[in-house]
């Protein structure tokens, strides 16, 4: 019988393993062998979108919600999860629905493209409570149609998305946006953190190392925050 050769992930990480190299993932999962590499650190991306759904759950109360919704690139893992946390959290809520659904390919020209076609559909925009994006450009792009048809993004709309990037920050700190969910830009920290305590004792880390998905709101200080990002670079 001809000897099973590795390939893919297992035979690159295999490699870096018998160089005694030890390999840590930072946001994105690889198909291999879990004994291949150190630990893994990420966000929960499931948990981001309940975070979301959740935020507005607490928003609306009881008010019926039609809801549209900015999804991420098709058949990408942040679009499917994202909106698979959103879904978990607005579920027996029988005055929220998501009522269009649309992928906005993460940018935000698209963003605001698709962002209009769903304001001529619904009245204007009239009988939209809010819009979930999930990503802050796509938000912005929102944010712009929905000024361009008239209405008030963050009053008349409100406006939720994931990243937390700076300029998701400005639009709130200018009452156009309602709440941002955190994709922690330091997963390096927690990254050396565990690699210096394997190095030093030989300890091995927990397999999977989840970063916070913190909720961010008007209430949180968003033009200290955009002063704090805008030159991070992201």
């Amino acid at each position: 019988m001809a000897p099973v050769v590795a390939t893919g992930w297992d035979a690159v990480l295999g490699e870096a393993k018998d160089a005694k190299i030890p390999v840590i993932l930072l946001d994105r999962g690889v198909d291999a062998a879990e004994d291949l590499y150190l630990t893994s650190v990420a966000s929960d991306q499931v948990e981001e979108g309940r975070v979301a759904g959740r935020f507005l759950v607490d928003s609306v109360k009881d008010k019926d919600c039609k809801v549209v919704e900015l999804q991420g690139t098709v058949g990408s893992t942040p679009a499917i999860n994202r909106k698979k946390g959103f879904e978990e959290a607005i579920a027996g809520k029988a005055n929220i629905s998501i009522v269009r659904s649309q992928t906005g390919d993460f940018t935000r020209a698209k963003g605001k493209e698709v962002m209009e076609g769903f304001i001529k559909a619904e009245n204007g925009g009239k009988d939209i409570c809010a819009v979930y994006a999930h990503n802050d450009d796509m938000a912005v792009g929102a944010i712009q149609a929905i000024k361009d048809a008239g209405l008030k993004p963050g009053s008349d709309i409100l406006v939720v998305s994931i990243d937390a990037v700076p300029d998701i920050f400005s639009a709130m700190a200018a009452g156009e946006a309602n709440a941002t969910v955190e994709l922690t830009p330091n997963m390096a920290g927690p990254a050396f953190d565990a690699l210096e305590a394997y190095l030093k004792d030989g300890k091995a880390p927990e397999k999977f190392i989840i970063t916070e998905s913190k909720l961010y709101t008007p209430a949180d200080n968003p033009q200290g925050e955009y002063d704090a990002r805008k030159g991070l670079g992201y």
